[in-house]
């Protein structure tokens, strides 16, 4: 199923080889498209695979066990993509819901998950508005998804759609919210490469300052694949807004429907000390 999903895909590409630029809106901020990145999940999948949704999983049934009011049976996870979390939630017998605004990702998704024999529902929505037909336990959002919010206004309706989408008592876990901007290695560029069954991955992830009075900042992420020798180049650039650790404190509060529960070390429920790059934050539904 995913040979013919990437086929398909491979048709589309086809089609762009004669485009220099494609312009488009995603989650309303304005990006410049070579080959987008979130259209190829597979090899977003493989770019990513280092994570380990085992390990994270373990995690959050700490955090549930610790500081949810409530029993936990629904997980949502917000801005998806592939969600190796979702697919281990599912085989620990929960309810898993992916949400996420790239048709491709979902596809995907349920195409994986069909295929290890779980149930994985979808909704296709923007994070920063969504309604659920039913409540969840549990949300969370990974891998600084957060920061692709583009201003206050929309992190306020971003949590008022968490809050909806959640019970009372039920916790909502952050990953990666950028705590060390005053770190030298906040700006620049990170490069990894990962393979898998003979396609490898290089990603190259690039942050700079638009403007310093606004806080906008220029998120890029570039992807080099190999794939049984067949060269392809994807990557994709957003604006986003720098919100900082107290400003975040007081749009929570402004929102007054979640208490702050506490920064905490990425891998261990240990509350941190100081600034890290690798964080969770955990709130609870009011």
């Amino acid at each position: 199923m995913i040979s013919t999903y990437v086929e398909a895909l491979g048709e589309i590409d086809s089609q762009l080889e004669n485009i220099t630029f494609l312009e488009t809106l995603i989650n309303y901020g304005r990006c410049f498209r070579i080959m987008t990145v979130y259209s190829h999940p597979l090899y977003y999948e493989i770019a990513f695979s280092f994570v380990d949704a085992k390990k994270q999983v373990d995690l959050f049934e700490r955090f549930i066990k610790k500081y949810s009011k409530i029993e936990v049976r629904r997980f949502l996870d917000i801005g998806c993509g592939p969600s190796l979390q979702l697919r281990e939630i599912a085989r620990r017998g929960y309810e898993a819901v992916g949400l996420d605004l790239s048709f491709e990702m979902l596809e995907y998704l349920k195409s994986r998950a069909k295929e290890e024999g779980l149930k994985v529902e979808t909704a296709q929505a923007d994070m920063t508005n969504f309604k659920l037909r039913e409540k969840v336990d549990f949300a969370f959002i990974m891998m600084g998804t957060i920061s692709c919010i583009e201003s206050n206004e929309k992190f306020l309706r971003h949590l008022d759609s968490v809050a909806d989408a959640l019970k009372s008592g039920g916790l909502y876990l952050i990953e990666n919210f950028r705590l060390d901007w005053a770190s030298k290695d906040f700006f620049g560029s990170q490069s990894w490469t990962m393979e898998r069954n003979g396609i490898q991955v290089k990603t190259t992830y690039n942050i700079e300052l638009q403007n310093a009075l606004t806080q906008m900042l220029k998120e890029t992420i570039k992807l080099e694949v190999n794939d049984h020798d067949k060269q392809l180049v994807f990557e994709e650039s957003g604006n986003m807004k720098m919100i900082f650790p107290q400003e975040l404190l007081a749009l929570v509060e402004w929102n007054n429907k979640f208490e702050f529960i506490g920064w905490f070390e990425r891998s261990r429920m240990k509350k941190l000390a100081k600034t890290n790059r690798d964080n969770l934050i955990i709130l609870r539904r009011k």
